[in-house]
């Protein structure tokens, strides 16, 4: 129970960072779809241009995060060795990064429909280089228990990121794309200099037979990390591509990806829940008690996340005025994207079973599976659905890769998972949902709001019921304990 509460301590930290700093961003979807209107195709642009960075991110980073507390939680290695060792990688991979950029940024910006704007490739290509340098001290602030600071330069990003955006597209009128991506790489490069006193504080080593060790391990997880990336942004990448009308296609993408943003709830819960949950795992690894543990995370992770599920489903009438009129007629996609970040936040969950036994690559041909299956999913379905095909092919491709980690893992490292309690909570989420579609469509907007808050409470009813252990509470907890 002390590491249950240590992580929901932690999760609450980062938490705070990720989610208020995520809400805070969703005032800039009003703002961007309000002032970039759906025909323009700018929005769509954004899109897209940012799938591409994120794929870029997870390859330059090349694995190194979950090595880091791997190697630096070995009591055989000193922990400034291990994040000096990464740190240099991780540069010396950046800086061959931004050469080949500059030095092809004509054919590059042309093959990919931006011969244009080679502007756009070139300020997101440093923004993505200044990232991948950031990854790994924020990184070594988790290992350190530092989670306050690292909640503040997060949080600091977010705050400065949405003023420059009031300024340049409210009072200055600058209300192009141009302006998403400059912004973005003045806010990055004056967070990257909080971390410049960090590197000097630090005991500077590079071991390369250390980071051999290191490379091993972190391959796979490089291989995992594409093919999770892919499952997240490839709809994105691939939409362009395969989307029978050209000129639309950033429209119909900006429509898309504007609705995806009100999705992002469980991508906020679930970077929270692995911003706190990964460090205590690798060090809960000498306990005894371990796959208990790992049993209560996996099924109270799965009960908030499906009650946030129900949150954004059931009070939709109100959120859909997150993002401009013009994009709400793609609503429909919350919903499924919201299950497939499910999906992923349990397969996040199932993995840690193969990187603690340092069998990595199971978690690359499960992620590769999954992939595969996403991508053919919107290769055969865009050209005939649009973005429908992009929502299901999530759900499909995390559904692939979350039941082979399942099932591989039972028999190769088995945890006794409370599959049913898990089992209750997903009926039990499931029923509220199919009620809430089938009244919501004969009443009111706000007699669907009504309606869906009473079964929204009901759910949190039954979780305090049967699993929320109000005794350990602070404040509250000290109640319940006098009863």
């Amino acid at each position: 129970m002390v590491n249950l509460k240590s992580l929901a301590k932690d999760t609450a930290i980062y938490g705070l960072s990720s989610i208020v700093g995520r809400f805070l961003n969703y005032l800039l979807v009003p703002l961007y779809t309000h002032y970039m209107p759906k025909e323009s195709g700018d929005y769509g642009i954004s899109t897209n241009i940012y799938a591409y960075t994120a794929l870029i991110l997870v390859l330059l980073t090349f694995g190194m995060e979950t090595t880091l507390f791997r190697f630096a939680n070995d009591e055989r290695t000193k922990p400034d060795t291990v994040f000096t060792t990464a740190f240099a990688t991780v540069g010396a991979l950046t800086a061959l990064f931004l050469l080949l950029v500059f030095g092809f940024i004509t054919p590059v910006s042309s093959a990919l429909g931006y011969a244009g704007h080679p502007e756009y490739l070139t300020m997101m290509a440093v923004v993505v280089a200044l990232d991948a340098l950031q990854a790994l001290p924020f990184c070594y602030l988790r290992f350190q228990k530092r989670a306050v600071r690292f909640a503040s330069l997060k949080l600091l990003f977010i705050v400065l990121n949405i003023g420059l955006n009031l300024l340049y597209f409210v009072w200055l009128g600058k209300t192009t794309v141009f302006y998403v991506f400059f912004i973005n790489l003045l806010c990055t490069a004056f967070i990257t200099l909080f971390f410049i006193p960090d590197l000097f504080r630090v005991s500077w080593h590079f071991d390369g037979r250390l980071l051999v060790q290191m490379l091993g391990y972190s391959w796979p997880i490089l291989v995992l990390g594409i093919a999770g990336i892919l499952n997240q942004v490839a709809d994105k990448i691939l939409f362009p591509l395969v989307y029978p009308d050209e000129a639309e296609a950033n429209v119909q993408l900006g429509v898309y990806g504007g609705c995806v943003k009100i999705a992002m709830i469980m991508a906020m819960i679930t970077q929270a829940f692995r911003y706190a949950y990964e460090p205590i795992v690798f060090a809960k690894n000498k306990d005894a008690d371990k796959t208990e543990y790992y049993a209560s995370a996996m099924k109270y992770f799965l009960i908030f996340t499906l009650l946030a599920f129900l949150c954004v489903v059931g009070w939709m009438p109100l959120l859909q005025y997150i993002i401009g009129e013009d994009y709400r007629e793609g609503l429909g996609v919350v919903p499924i994207v919201m299950v497939a970040e499910i999906m992923m936040g349990v397969y996040f969950n199932l993995s840690f079973w193969y990187k603690l036994i340092d069998r990595t690559i199971y978690g690359a041909w499960f992620s590769l599976a999954g992939c595969a299956v996403l991508f053919l999913v919107n290769v055969l379905f865009i050209p005939k659905y649009g973005y429908w095909a992009c929502a299901w092919g999530g759900v499909a491709g995390y559904g692939t890769a979350m039941v082979l980690s399942y099932v591989v893992g039972q028999r190769m490292n088995p945890i006794p998972y409370p599959m049913k309690d898990i089992g209750v909570y997903v009926l039990a989420a499931s029923c509220a949902f199919g009620a809430m579609c089938l009244v919501g469509n004969h009443v009111s907007e706000w007699g669907a709001l009504a309606f869906n808050t009473l079964l929204i409470v009901l759910f949190l009813a039954l979780i305090v019921r049967r699993d929320l252990p109000l005794g350990s509470l602070p404040v509250i907890g000290k109640k319940f304990k006098k009863r």
